[in-house]
């Protein structure tokens, strides 16, 4: 039944709606990191470029599902709204990632792929902190 639950039926626990967020952050990341990597290795974007079309199509992912299937009670009815506030802390999460991604990659000489990796822990749990706490009804 625990299963079922966690797969299935709509929540608002916690525990439950980040072990979701968690597996939509790792679709969307995966969204992500391969734009990043399709847009620097075979169009010859500049890597904080690419980053930032990458996290946009991530960010996408994530708002689809994380509306479909991690949080089930939205503080605004209007979508417009709803969206527009989601990407924001998204804009933010971007900005964070650009910073990171930056300072280890320009600053100290951190590969592009590994930086990505540090910024996602970051963004990541800023972005469901904001969502869960900012968008969406407890």
């Amino acid at each position: 039944m625990r299963i079922k639950d966690l797969l299935i039926k709509k929540t608002n626990s916690l525990s439950m709606q980040f072990i979701r967020y968690i597996f939509v952050g790792g679709i969307a990341f995966i969204a992500d990191y391969a734009t990043l990597w399709c847009f620097t290795e075979y169009l010859h974007f500049h890597y904080l470029i690419s980053a930032s079309i990458a996290f946009i199509a991530g960010l996408a992912v994530n708002y689809i599902l994380s509306t479909i299937w991690v949080f089930s009670k939205p503080v605004f009815s209007n979508k417009i709204v709803e969206f527009v506030l989601f990407g924001l802390i998204g804009v933010i999460g971007l900005v964070l990632n650009g910073i990171i991604m930056y300072l280890l990659t320009d600053k100290c000489g951190v590969h592009y792929m590994a930086s990505k990796l540090v910024s996602t822990v970051t963004v990541f749990i800023w972005n469901f902190a904001a969502r869960r706490f900012l968008l969406y009804k407890k």
